[in-house]
């Protein structure tokens, strides 16, 4: 009886060594399985974040150039801005440099016009001296696409025509008609720049 259970503990030792043993290689291999799942994790983590880190980083020199060329384009409109400007406002302010550069050597001519008027009686030169001033500016505006438009003998045009005041009708033809200009109308390139003023037949 006593020999029977000798021979049973050792035995029944060795089995609990045994599972001892694979529970042991068990538990290893579990921590090891756990620790390598661990590094790898670790590793695309560490990986992830040099990923993100150098995608940051391209997309802040992205920025940073972006932002660059923005206030370089807005530097460059706001010139553009001031150039336009002042371009306008010179436009506006010698728009008429020209037509005066013209107008000038007439006035130029009436000046000696009056001078030579002082000194002479001769009727016939001051009205040769007149026309020659009358036709330099009838030839200035003419160069600039301004033209006269004629109402005389014309029926009534309120478009073109400002009356001034009526009379009776010298004939039944001139009934409505302008009989009389006080000043003349004119048109820039098809456009009404002075409107007539008349006196109108009724």
């Amino acid at each position: 009886m006593n020999n029977k259970n000798d021979l049973s503990e050792p035995k029944n030792e060795q089995v609990a060594e045994h599972n001892q043993n694979n529970s042991t290689e068990q538990t290893e291999e579990i921590t090891n399985t756990v620790s390598s799942k661990n590094t790898e994790e670790d590793n695309n983590a560490s990986v992830n974040q040099e990923d993100l880190l150098k995608k940051i980083n391209t997309l802040e020199e992205q920025l940073s150039e972006l932002n660059d060329k923005y206030i370089r384009l807005l530097a460059e409109f706001d010139n553009f801005k001031k150039r336009s400007r002042k371009e306008k406002e010179d436009l506006l302010k010698y728009a008429g440099e020209d037509v005066w550069k013209n107008i000038l050597p007439i006035m130029d001519d009436f000046e000696r016009a009056l001078k030579e008027n002082q000194n002479t009686n001769d009727i016939e030169i001051v009205k040769k001296g007149f026309e020659l001033i009358y036709n330099k500016m009838k030839h200035l505006i003419t160069k600039n696409n301004i033209t006269p438009i004629d109402c005389l003998h014309k029926e009534f045009d309120p478009d073109i025509m400002e009356a001034m005041a009526k009379t009776p009708a010298p004939s039944d033809e001139l009934k409505g008609k302008v009989i009389d200009e006080l000043e003349k109308a004119y048109q820039m390139n098809g456009k009404i720049i002075r409107f007539a003023k008349v006196i109108v037949a009724e």
